[in-house]
């Protein structure tokens, strides 16, 4: 029988359907497996990720809320010690002393109350009182407004009897005057007796606590809370309080008619600091309790930081990841097999994208480095302009000074014609005297003429000193030497015009920075453009006045009495190049500014009031000059 004869008999047709069930049913049975196991796998990641998340998130929690809790411990010690030592300071005080004592005269009274009043508002207590030896109130900070305590008799109040006896006590109780609860801090008043009472409230701290948010409350050892971020728990306990010690308190009507109910705090089952907090008619909210004590007292403080869902999220948020990653999990597990060649084609193309994209990154680089190398010949091109800018500048300084020169010449032919025409007399007049025998005017003659020659060579100093190339610099120089030079270089001009020159000199010794030179091209070029301005004018005046006008600062003003300076003209007469004289060069003034500010100082014009231009120079003061120095005289006219 041919192996193609058993097949046909070993599957009849009738047997075909029977194996075609079967392998339909077993197809299923492997994917239902499957699928049981993925859903088993998922829903233990979600299991074991919602307990991971609550724990983090509890502990994320308790570290901010630990946080929170040294920090309100710290704000309410704070608030308490600043006025911890206030009784004890005002219980040293004569006045007060005599205040609590029998019959005290009543200026005292009214001196000891101000002052109570004042301290009160200086420290922000809420009162501050003054109690004798019987209970009753002598001296009170509230005795201008409505409900003052003097005469009040507070002999029952357990921070009194604690004081008289001990020397100091405290107690936080509700006012019986005001209504209004505070800590009361007392003070034995020396060896006569009397007590000095501070009371502080906590408005502003539990106002604090409310606008954070949290709960937040102080309660003592007792386990009354006493302050509290809601006005609703001020006043309940934490624990029980049997029936002797709620009469106790009831009689010394610490918090007046307060029931002393439980506060609303109901532990979380399994947890040592989770507790549900009650809101009256509002449904509880799940909150995370801690403590801790306040130093110096036997309060603690208590913080209720809402979980606020926090917990149910992050518990949330782990089951759906983990769901997620569990079941991409799953999914790449059963398409892994039939997945291989779909790996290398993306592992292909993710290796393709690799390279390209580090031939873009390889492009990039050239192209940023190319960019920087141009920035650096950009940065160089710039630096080299501004070496060159700063080159011209200073050639076009001295541009400037050496055109100044040609103004400056015929005035100096004058200044020193003069001195040669009498140094040629008093030769001639030498030797004739010499002849007569008559040495001793001769030598008079001599000295005459060594004189003059200073003078001349005195002036041509002040030239070339005036076309020397100077360099930026900033060194303490005489002010009066400044002066001094530059009206040796106007004069001759300013006398031949007929036109004052009036010198108003600083204090003594006055020495600014900068560089002498080039300051006094500065003064020169001022002086020549006042000159050129009152020139033929009816009336000719020009001042040259200095001005200590701050520690640090002395102003330097060149006045004329010219037609003024029109507004358009002031806004560009700095400007190089631009002149309003028909031979000018228009340097002049761009040049002063330019050395002024090197030296660190400022040039400025403004109208003067009478009638004329004023340019201003101020300059900075040399640190510590002498005062020794000569500045030439109050006021001198040419």
């Amino acid at each position: 029988m041919t192996p193609e004869a058993m097949t046909s008999e070993a599957i009849t047709p009738g047997d075909r359907p029977i194996a075609a069930h079967r392998a339909k049913v077993h197809v299923p049975s492997r994917r239902s497996l499957v699928l049981l196991a993925s859903v088993t796998a998922i829903l233990l990641a979600v299991w074991v990720a919602g307990g991971v998340a609550e724990r983090w998130a509890l502990a994320d929690l308790r570290r901010t809320a630990e946080a929170t809790l040294g920090l309100q411990v710290g704000v309410l010690a704070a608030e308490m010690q600043k006025q911890a030592s206030l009784p004890l300071a005002l219980a040293a005080d004569p006045e007060i002393a005599a205040a609590a004592e029998a019959a005290p005269p009543e200026a005292l009274i009214g001196r000891v109350n101000r002052r109570l009043a004042q301290v009160a508002e200086a420290t922000g207590s809420a009162v501050i009182y003054v109690i004798r030896p019987d209970g009753i109130t002598v001296a009170a900070s509230n005795t201008e407004g409505r409900g003052s305590f003097l005469g009040r008799d507070y002999a029952f109040r357990p921070y009194f009897r604690q004081a008289m006896r001990d020397g100091a006590g405290s107690q936080f109780a509700l006012g019986t005057v005001s209504g209004r609860a505070g800590l009361y801090l007392s003070r034995r008043i020396g060896s006569a007796g009397g007590v000095v009472v501070v009371k502080i409230e906590f408005d502003a701290v539990e106002a604090a606590w409310r606008a954070a948010g949290d709960g937040v409350f102080v309660a003592d050892a007792r386990g009354i809370v006493l302050v509290a971020s809601d006005p609703a728990w001020r006043f309940t306990t934490l624990r029980r309080i049997d029936e002797a010690e709620r009469r106790r308190i009831r009689e010394a009507l610490e918090f007046g008619d307060a029931p002393l109910d439980d506060m609303p705090l109901y532990p979380v089952a399994g947890t040592a600091d989770l507790v549900r907090v009650g809101q009256g008619a509002r449904p509880a909210w799940a909150a995370l309790r801690l403590d801790a004590p306040i130093p110096g007292t036997a309060w603690r403080l208590t913080t209720l930081t809402s979980l606020g869902g926090t917990v149910e999220r992050e518990r949330v948020q782990a089951w759906i990841i983990a769901a997620l990653l569990t079941g991409l999990a799953c999914l790449g597990l059963t398409a892994l097999a039939g997945r291989g060649r779909r790996n290398r084609e993306h592992l292909a193309r993710a290796s393709a994208q690799r390279d390209a994209l580090e031939a873009r990154v390889r492009e990039r680089t050239l192209e940023l480095t190319a960019a920087n190398g141009m920035l650096r010949l950009e940065i160089e091109e710039r630096q080299r302009a501004e070496a060159e800018r700063e080159r011209l500048g200073r050639e076009l300084a001295q541009a400037g000074r050496l055109a100044a020169l040609g103004q400056f010449a015929a005035s100096m032919a004058h200044e020193i014609n003069q001195p040669l025409a009498a140094i040629r007399s008093y030769a001639d007049n030498a030797a004739i005297l010499v002849r007569r025998g008559r040495t001793e005017e001769a030598a008079e003659n001599a000295f005459a003429i060594g004189r003059l020659t200073d003078r001349i060579g005195g002036l041509t100093r002040q030239l070339k000193g005036f076309a020397r190339r100077s360099s930026a610099k900033r060194e303490p120089v005489a002010l009066a030497e400044i002066l001094r030079n530059a009206l040796e270089l106007v004069e001759a001009r300013a006398s031949a015009a007929g036109i004052p020159l009036v010198t108003e000199a600083g204090p003594d010794g006055l020495r600014v920075l900068g560089d002498g030179p080039r300051l006094e091209q500065v003064v020169v070029n001022l002086l020549q453009n006042a000159l050129d301005a009152v020139q033929g004018r009816p009336d000719p005046r020009v001042a040259l006045r200095v001005v200590d006008e701050a520690p640090d600062r002395v102003a330097l003003e060149v006045r004329d009495g010219g037609p003024g300076m029109p507004e358009a003209v002031r806004a560009q007469v700095f400007d190089a190049f631009f002149t309003t004289k028909a031979d000018g060069l228009g340097l002049g003034l761009a040049i002063a500014r330019g050395i002024v500010e090197d030296c660190g100082g400022s040039l400025t014009v403004r109208d003067d009031p009478a009638g004329g231009t004023i340019f201003r120079m101020a300059l900075a003061k040399a640190p510590a000059y002498e005062t020794a120095g000569a500045a030439g005289p109050a006021e001198t006219t040419t």
